[in-house]
């Protein structure tokens, strides 16, 4: 596909590269050896949606979002979920206030601009749905009246693997709400022995620096709906959501609401990249992240999320 020129040398994307350059370099000094997983959630905030972190305990999960809210000075909370948390608990709730006589709204930790859901699997179903109209629609309902929430606002949410014990896996409605879904895995040799070596990561967090504002990252998302996507671009991302609906291997295909977001994540990769416009190879990048917690292979419940994209790419020709 013809690239021009002219739209590559734009000064607000070349700036807009720097700037989320720094952001992984910031992150990268604290979660050695994650570079393309940093990209990968820099590209889904950038998008504006949510993001699953799925993996065993002790990996980094925690310690990346909490850089993330870091690097960008968002108001930050994290909340544990264990099998006692109520939706108050995240939510909030009106309290009496004797001295005026009436009710007062009493906001919960979700009103933050990053919120990580830690171990969210670990709560029952009807906490973890008080998530739902947060993540959807940026506002909380508490008896009956609506409180809106912080601009931007994030939830990353971790969770251990489904065989683990004490959990209860995410319904299909609410893995759909998040964008992307990512697994860090074991550091490399080189990173692990930097890890041990080196200063403890809290204290870390601690003496990170703000590398851009939340005002600025709001710039960066508007800066993604002006990244164009040209017309056979479309063609592909509609093909890949036909044959995921047409093939039989697959439980279900992809919804409409998984086609949005492949395109506004492949946006959000082409800015991180540097560039104000798709080219296949960003679909790409961001597809088994965007996909994989959509789709299931009904021979094998336990396939890899890599299994059901690299399924689609090698049946879908890329168009030229």
């Amino acid at each position: 596909m013809a690239k021009d020129s002219t739209l590559l040398a734009q000064p607000a994307f070349r700036d807009a590269k720097r700037d989320l350059d720094d952001v992984v370099d910031q992150c990268g000094s604290v979660v050695l050896g994650k570079r393309q997983q940093l990209r990968l959630a820099l590209s889904c905030m950038l998008a504006g949606g949510h993001l699953l972190i799925e993996d065993i305990p002790g990996v980094g999960k925690t310690t990346m979002a909490h850089a993330l809210a870091c690097a960008f000075g968002l108001q930050y909370q994290r909340i544990q979920f264990t099998s006692d948390l109520l939706p108050a608990d995240i939510l909030g709730a009106a309290i009496f206030d004797k001295k005026n006589s009436q009710f007062v709204f009493q906001a919960g930790p979700i009103f933050n601009q990053l919120i990580l859901a830690d171990e969210v699997n670990r709560t029952t179903p009807k906490t973890q749905s008080a998530l739902l109209e947060a993540m959807e629609e940026q506002q909380v309902t508490v008896e009956g009246k609506t409180h809106p929430l912080p601009d931007p606002f994030f939830v990353i949410a971790t969770q251990n693997p489904s065989h683990q014990t004490g959990t209860f896996p995410l319904p299909e409605s609410q893995l759909d709400r998040f964008l992307m879904r990512l697994s860090l895995g074991y550091p490399d040799g080189a990173a692990e022995r930097e890890l041990l070596a080196g200063q403890d990561r809290r204290q870390m967090l601690d003496d990170m620096l703000n590398v851009i504002t939340p005002a600025r990252l709001l710039e960066l998302q508007r800066s993604v709906t002006e990244v164009h996507i040209a017309e056979p671009l479309l063609d592909y991302v509609q093909k890949l959501l036909d044959f995921s609906r047409a093939e039989d291997r697959f439980m279900h295909g992809l919804s409409p609401r998984a086609g949005l977001g492949l395109v506004k994540a492949a946006r959000a990769w082409a800015l991180v990249e540097g560039r104000s416009f798709v080219i296949p190879e960003d679909v790409q990048a961001v597809l088994t992240a965007v996909v994989g917690h959509r789709l299931n292979l009904k021979e094998d419940s336990n396939a890899s999320p890599e299994s059901a994209a690299n399924l689609l790419m090698e049946n879908v020709d890329i168009i030229s």
